[in-house]
């Protein structure tokens, strides 16, 4: 299967305009002097992001509590009515259904779609009926923008704030959308979602320094969440499930991943925080392996005690550990 690959952003003066327009005229969507920005975040990582970029300038709404798994959130009338009275919302197209309905019927003043900031993409991620596809060429770049939004319903991986580039994007996006909301803070907005970027940027240059020397370059995780990391840093995710976290692997598909490990010297299987670790312990324990923590950041349990940041560190531990890093 070829991978296909787009420009992860478009200009993002032309994206400001075009996400501040869906609320309509901007003297319609301006909620400049009359008190905080009522910001929705569908999930965490975009939670995050607008928490980051707004400060104290906004409020926010999490649709999916803190430890929750967002791929199938269904939203009570609560929420639906949150999103209704929202002056933006942040969430990504296709991921959620059930946002994606509220967010339609509903028209809040103002939408960031990230998979707008951010094109997704279909990674070479090895899955069950891929056969011998292999992951993105290592050091190869993204293309120019096709000028279509690839959504998570096109086949596009939606895992992107995996890849802290990408995530820079989305800040700036959300930083243009939230100054489009509300002028009077609009260099706030901008100064914040800059510094964001910075410390992103210096993420992505700690993730290419600690995994440039490994003896491997495969990592088995337990689904299919980690190709734009693995895209970004040259390695090749063995995915024990798709993108659906809570789908099962055939008994083929396990016997097929028992042979991979024992090919590629793999020393680690990943497991998840939010998803049940039986199949990877299972695996590790047939193939003689260990088994540790590599975090996809769809949901966080306690945010008082980590975020986005200090997870995506500990990945890095991980799997500087798994793959043998100098």
């Amino acid at each position: 299967m070829k991978i296909r690959r787009f420009g992860p952003v478009a200009l993002l003066a032309a994206s400001a305009l075009v996400l501040s327009a869906c609320g309509g005229s901007d003297d319609a969507g301006d909620t400049s002097g009359s008190g905080p920005v009522d910001v929705v975040a569908a999930f965490y990582p975009l939670k995050f992001v607008t928490e980051q970029v707004g400060g104290p300038e906004v409020t926010i709404t999490n649709l999916t509590k803190a430890g929750g798994e967002p791929h199938d959130l269904e939203l009570t009338a609560k929420q639906v009515a949150a999103i209704s009275d929202s002056d933006l919302v942040v969430y990504l197209k296709g991921f959620q259904p059930a946002v994606d309905d509220a967010v339609a019927q509903n028209k809040p003043a103002h939408v960031v779609d990230a998979a707008v900031l951010s094109p997704l993409e279909e990674h070479g991620t090895e899955v069950e009926g891929e056969g011998e596809e292999h992951g993105p060429e290592e050091g190869v770049e993204h293309s120019e923008d096709d000028g279509h939004n690839h959504s998570v319903a096109d086949g596009g991986d939606p895992h992107l704030w995996l890849d802290p580039t990408r995530l820079a994007a989305v800040a700036t996006g959300v930083g243009e959308t939230l100054a489009a909301a509300d002028p009077a803070h609009a260099q706030d907005y901008r100064n914040r979602a800059a510094e964001l970027k910075g410390r992103l940027d210096v993420l992505d240059q700690e993730f290419k320094t600690g995994l440039a020397s490994c003896q491997r370059k495969e990592i088995v995780t337990s689904h299919a969440a980690f190709g734009y990391l693995a895209e970004r840093y040259g390695l090749h995710e063995i995915a024990v499930n798709g993108v659906n976290p809570k789908s099962e692997p055939s008994p083929a598909r396990i016997a097929e991943l028992q042979q991979l490990v024992k090919d590629t010297g793999v020393t680690t299987i990943f497991f998840e925080t939010l998803a049940t670790p039986k199949i990877a312990e299972t695996l590790a324990r047939d193939t003689g392996v260990s088994t540790a923590v590599l975090d996809p950041i769809e949901g966080i349990e306690d945010e008082a005690k980590a975020d986005y940041f200090s997870v995506m560190r500990a990945n890095l531990d991980a799997l500087r550990k798994a793959l043998g890093c100098a």
